[in-house]
Formats: C-alpha cells, sequence, structure tokens
C-alpha cells in the first residue's frame, strides 16, 4: 500500500490536538471552498501547530520517531514547500540529519535551483510534507529529488484526506507514503469528543467519498 498510517494512536492524539488548536476546522453546514473550486466541509493548516509548542514537539518527535522505523538509513531530510519546510527543518535537527528543501518551481533568478541545500548524488532521502490531498505538488517535489540524482526513500506527512486519487498518484510513482493521521481517524476523534454532531457524520463520509463533486 503506498499510503499508511503509522500508528492508531498516534493519529487519533495528532487529529485530537489539531481540532483542539483549530489547525483542522470542520464546517459541514458552511462549506470552505479551496483554491481548486472544490466545496470542502475541511480546512486544514497544520501550520498553525508551530505556534503551540507542545504540540510542534510532539509531531516534531512523532515524524522523527516514524522516520527511524520505516526509512533505515536516511541521510537527508527535504521539506516541500511551502509548509514542509519548517516541519522538515525542526525534524532534521532532532534527528541530526542534512536538510535540504524543494521549490514548486525553479527560481527565475539567481542560480535557478529547485532544491535549495546541498545537493549530493546518491543521498537517500525522505521528503516530509505537512498535508496531502491529490498527492500532485507533493510528487513533482519528489521527482525533482529524483531528477537531481538522489534516493528518495519514501515521504511522509503529518495529515492526509485520503482520497482514492492520491492512492493511485503515489502508486503511480512507487513512492510509499507514511502519514500520522487522517481523515478516517478525524472523524472518529470528531465524532467522539462532540465537535460534530452524528446528523454531519453522513455529509463527512459522502464528501470523503466524492470530493471533486460535493456541493454541500
Amino acid at each position: 500500500m503506498p499510503i499508511q498510517i503509522y500508528d492508531n494512536q498516534v493519529a487519533k492524539n495528532i487529529a485530537t490536538e489539531l481540532l483542539r488548536i483549530q489547525a483542522i476546522k470542520l464546517r459541514p453546514n458552511d462549506p470552505f471552498t479551496w483554491a481548486s473550486g472544490w466545496k470542502s466541509p475541511i480546512y486544514c493548516d497544520n501550520r498553525l501547530s508551530l505556534s503551540f509548542p507542545e504540540v510542534r514537539s510532539y509531531v516534531k518527535k512523532a515524524l522523527a520517531d516514524l522516520i527511524k522505523d520505516k526509512f533505515d538509513g536516511v541521510e537527508a531530510i527535504a521539506g516541500v514547500a511551502t509548509a514542509g519546510i519548517p516541519q522538515g527543518a525542526l525534524v532534521a535537527d532532532l534527528l541530526g540529519l542534512p536538510f535540504i528543501y524543494v521549490r514548486s518551481k525553479s527560481k527565475s533568478h539567481g542560480m535557478g535551483n529547485q532544491i535549495e541545500g546541498v545537493v549530493t548524488k546518491g543521498q537517500k532521502v525522505v521528503l516530509l510534507e505537512d498535508l496531502v490531498s491529490t498527492g500532485g505538488s507533493s510528487l513533482m517535489a519528489a521527482d525533482a529529488v529524483r531528477a537531481a540524482e538522489m534516493d528518495v526513500l519514501g515521504m511522509v506527512a503529518i495529515f492526509t484526506y485520503g482520497f482514492p486519487i492520491a492512492e493511485e498518484n503515489f502508486k503511480k510513482h512507487q513512492i510509499d507514503l507514511w502519514c500520522l493521521s487522517d481523515y478516517h481517524h478525524l472523524i472518529e476523534v470528531a465524532s467522539d469528543n462532540k465537535t460534530i454532531n452524528p446528523d454531519s457524520l453522513g455529509t463527512l463520509k459522502k464528501w470523503r467519498e466524492d470530493p471533486a463533486s460535493w456541493k454541500g
């Protein structure tokens, strides 16, 4: 399976904390509009976790533990711009590894770099994202690292919506994605702690099945 959850209890803990600090907001009756134009009952901004030291530390350690457990021999961490950059730097520091980051496209000035930092051919790299939806931008970053002749061991992320299209995309690129939490665990936690009422569960599950066509 290209997309997997690291640990069920960690997944619940992460979902609980992201809801508590409102990094994740649920509005099934008043949907958000994503940049893609999709209507969505959920909005996720994991960058807010950086403003809460206890949450930031928990996420950092969980990501570091995941990388140590699943990616033997990792030699560098690559943060995916932009939200994966601070998280990646924190994790690389904790693991004592070199850090690089990958822009969405090459700079139009200076050295024209897409990858910032020391690029070493053959170096074993784990990419770090904060959020994965369809996986498109994340996999473009992985392609850039591969084009630089570095060895992509896989990718880790704080949260994924778990869309089937993401599963297909990661499978096509032959990259394993390990996540700390996902939409399934989020809905379970939100239901248990009464963040959402039972009547909204059906709406939230229906959106997950076909987000592109969902209108609220």
